[in-house]
């Protein structure tokens, strides 16, 4: 049987932990050829060592994702590495508990920055590579903080809701180059990020997932892929909720 992705390129920024990591493994098994990009260089090299443990083919590539160089840079490793790339997952992100007036400029601008301004660098940068393949996929990892109010995490939710919205602006921009561009918006999930989230209100939200728990990142990971590969060649411009049903209510 055919892998899912063989023959792929992809390119997964924050690839050493949670949901990136997941995805990485997840890509590797399915046949693509994976560049991880990752500030922790030690969770960056640990993620390559798992993923070639596996007998997978990935890379290590430093990347902050604010950085536009720096974005050049692992674009053009995965082309001189692998020759080509087929997908990107802008997948980093930075979270903060503050609300309207607790919250500083400091943490606005970092917050924006990272989940933001990266998924524009992100895409940027990985398109005209696209282009030159004929065509791509990009993920961009959202939140369902991005579609519903919540009164602590201001900054976060106005950022995720950004990319929801140039999701839907790149897709309609790069149709016609055959090049796809969706959102994958995870609800609450076993993560480092979550795990970051006061534990009260960690257990608060818990209590309102109908499926009655948290996801796993492998879960989330899922959809990722199916969004990447070919068996998505008519999604552009979508919304992938996996959120455990906390949306519907």
């Amino acid at each position: 049987m055919a892998q899912r992705l063989e023959g792929k390129v992809a390119v997964i920024s924050g690839g050493g932990r949670g949901l990136g990591l997941a995805t990485a493994r997840l890509f590797a098994r399915e046949g693509a050829s994976v560049v991880i990009g990752q500030r922790d260089r030690e969770e960056g090299e640990r993620a390559v060592a798992l993923i070639q443990q596996d007998g997978g083919r990935a890379c290590f590539v430093h990347l902050d994702v604010t950085q536009e160089d720096m974005w050049r840079h692992i674009v053009s490793t995965a082309s001189q590495r692998f020759g080509r790339l087929d997908i990107l997952v802008n997948n980093a992100g930075a979270i903060q508990m503050e609300g309207v007036e607790d919250l500083t400029q400091e943490v606005w601008d970092r917050t924006i920055a990272v989940n933001q301004t990266g998924t524009w660098l992100g895409m940027k940068t990985a398109i005209p590579a696209m282009r030159k393949g004929g065509g791509g996929s990009i993920v961009n990892v959202a939140s369902i903080a991005g579609l519903i109010g919540h009164g602590q995490v201001f900054a976060y939710q106005a950022s995720k809701g950004a990319v929801v919205i140039m999701t839907k602006s790149a897709a309609i921009q790069y149709a016609r180059e055959k090049i796809r561009v969706n959102t994958v918006i995870p609800g609450p999930a076993d993560t480092v990020m979550f795990g970051s989230v006061e534990p009260v209100l960690a257990q608060q939200v818990k209590e309102q997932i109908p499926l009655g728990r948290i996801g796993k990142p492998e879960e989330v990971a899922y959809g990722v892929l199916y969004l990447a590969s070919d068996e998505a060649a008519y999604v552009t411009g979508a919304e992938l909720v996996i959120d455990g049903g906390f949306t519907a209510q």
